[in-house]
């Protein structure tokens, strides 16, 4: 069963960082393209980042380039999203997402190209 958890999210002040974890299980995640999500209330989902470990893709969507970093631990089949310099329009939930037909290679894949999800976590940014 395939399967995706995040975790790390939390309350933290504006400037301050938080690193989360995309744990899967069911698959390898060197095999799939691994995106991160945002969902803020009342808004669209947002692809922030993606990763695919065979081309050593990892493209960013323009507002978090230079705050976050995207990584993977095949070891611990693991993807983090390590965010730094977090702003109050930072808050939402966030998810993971793997999808084994894309690469990044291109830019942040479209969700609707993502097979599995993870429940979410939410990260708050206070000012």
């Amino acid at each position: 069963e395939v399967q995706l958890v995040e975790s790390g999210g939390g309350l933290v002040q504006a400037g301050g960082s938080l690193r989360l974890s995309c744990a899967a299980s069911g698959f390898t995640v060197d095999d799939y393209a691994i995106g991160w999500f945002r969902q803020a209330p009342g808004k669209e989902r947002e692809g922030v980042a993606c990763i695919t470990s065979s081309d050593g893709s990892t493209p960013y969507a323009d507002s978090v380039k230079g705050r976050f970093t995207i990584s993977s631990d095949n070891a611990k089949n693991t993807v983090y999203l390590q965010m730094n310099s977090l702003k109050p329009e930072d808050t939402a939930v966030y998810y993971c997402a793997a999808d084994s037909a894309h690469t990044c290679a291109m830019g942040v894949i479209p969700a609707a190209a993502f097979d599995y999800w993870g429940q979410g976590t939410q990260v708050t940014v206070s000012s």
